[in-house]
């Protein structure tokens, strides 16, 4: 038997019908004594997505000096991702200086529109700083509604 099973639900009609399939594999698991786990969330970004987001993040590290500082993309991403969500400033642990805390969600817990804000931010204050994108990280159009990569 099948010990997992991943159900993308687009439309109450076909998720309907999907649960009720869902509820038999179940069934059989519990009735043979196994406990069965379910796990319901929205859908996140996609992989394409991630790639571009990466690439932007990579230029961005390799063009742009902030306020005397070059950043890693780690650090940009951090930067990015705190300009949308908001951070929020604590004192070390030894009180010689702050440090800053995200108050988003990591970007593999994003939807595709939040990611979606993400790389356009990414390529908005790029651009104004100059940045010369890569290929990789234009990637093609992203649909503003779906957040997905269109041709």
């Amino acid at each position: 038997m099948t010990e997992r099973i991943t159900l993308r639900l687009e439309n109450p009609v076909q998720a309907l019908a999907d649960m009720r399939w869902a509820w038999g594999w179940a069934k059989e698991l519990l009735a043979a004594g196994y406990r069965v786990v379910v796990t319901f969330r929205k859908d996140t970004r996609s992989l394409k997505q991630n790639q571009i987001m990466w690439s932007c993040l990579t230029d961005l590290s390799k063009q742009v000096t902030w306020f005397g500082k070059k950043l890693k993309p780690t650090g940009w991403k951090d930067f990015v991702t705190g300009h949308l969500n908001g951070q929020e400033l604590h004192p070390n642990m030894d009180g010689t200086g702050f440090i800053s805390i995200n108050r988003g969600d990591s970007t593999s817990d994003m939807t595709t529109k939040e990611m979606t804000a993400v790389i356009d931010l990414c390529h908005c204050f790029g651009t104004e700083q100059g940045v010369v994108w890569s290929k990789t990280s234009l990637g093609r159009q992203i649909d503003p509604d779906t957040g997905e990569i269109t041709q």
